[in-house]
């Protein structure tokens, strides 16, 4: 049974004892996981489907959106005694938050994030189970999302809108969407990530003349050992692109629109080195963040 109370939520609406269609009983459709605070990696993201047949004005009318009956995802969170948590999806298209707390009381929100996107910050929070929907705010709309579960209020690997932030681009930070052991022939070639691009902070902070936004911690890092092929680091993405990469000697590289297709970014290591590669897929405008797909490939460029 879920105990403990939530003292205070940042950016919410709080609901006691709604009457809904909602299960959060039912087991949740992308899974769960357990985080005691101090977790790493800081943000723990996931990446789900938004939406579903049920109004979330079922739980009260201050909800927005469309959901599914059962949670998107549970979290089993530990408490510590330092840090708020943050909830929050990063989506190119409008979504919403709906959550049950380890109270059983409902917590929703729309667009206190970034743009469009929905963030929940629980002070002082409870240890319990997290039952959480993503909504649509549009009936109907099924989009990609990435739910990220932070204590330093990050949102997909970018500062959520009154949550804590990093000063600046760091390769040492772990990065949001995982990391992969390449050697070279690896197969399949090419490896590809999905991730969600952009962030708050300017390409350009670390080399002059790279466009795009970034987010403080890479997107992705490649530990890779070099055969005698050349690594291709490219993006595919419906969306204007960036990618900068920070490579095992320190050194900063970046293009814009030197991909195979459209506004498509690649970076080509001729003489690739052994090491750890980190990634970051940008948005070129500013507070944009789009689904992108990351390509590792010795073979070609998207």
């Amino acid at each position: 049974m879920k105990t403990q109370i939530i003292a205070s939520v940042i950016a919410s609406a709080f609901l006691a004892g709604a009457a809904t269609a909602q299960d959060f009983t039912a087991p949740p459709s992308f899974g769960s996981v357990n985080l005691s605070s101090g977790f790493t990696p800081d943000p723990y993201n996931v990446t789900l489907t938004s939406g579903g047949q049920l109004r979330a004005s079922n739980i009260s009318s201050s909800c927005r959106g469309w959901i599914a009956n059962a949670p998107d995802y549970s979290v089993y969170y530990q408490a510590g005694n330092m840090f708020d948590l943050t909830i929050s999806s990063v989506s190119s298209s409008d979504t919403t938050l709906v959550i049950n707390g380890p109270s059983g009381n409902w917590y929703c929100d729309d667009d206190s994030g970034e743009g469009l996107n929905p963030s929940l910050t629980f002070a002082n929070p409870g240890s319990g189970r997290y039952d959480i929907w993503v909504g649509s705010y549009s009936e109907g709309d099924y989009a990609q999302a990435t739910l990220s579960i932070s204590e330093l209020g990050m949102a997909g690997g970018q500062p959520s809108q009154g949550g804590g932030s990093y000063q600046s681009i760091d390769w040492s930070l772990p990065a949001n969407f995982g990391s992969a052991n390449l050697r070279g022939g690896f197969q399949p070639d090419p490896y590809r990530v999905n991730i969600i691009s952009g962030g708050s902070h300017r390409a350009s902070e670390v080399r002059s003349g790279c466009a795009g936004w970034v987010s403080s911690a890479p997107d992705f890092e490649l530990n890779f050992t070099a055969g005698s092929l050349p690594l291709i680091l490219s993006a595919a993405s419906s969306s204007d692109t960036t990618i900068l990469v920070n490579d095992p000697n320190g050194n900063w590289y970046c293009d814009d629109d030197g991909g195979n297709a459209g506004l498509n970014p690649a970076l080509t290591f001729h003489n690739a080195a052994s090491g750890t590669y980190d990634i970051w897929i940008g948005s070129y405008s500013q507070g944009q963040n789009a689904e992108a797909t990351l390509s590792i490939s010795e073979l070609y460029s998207e």
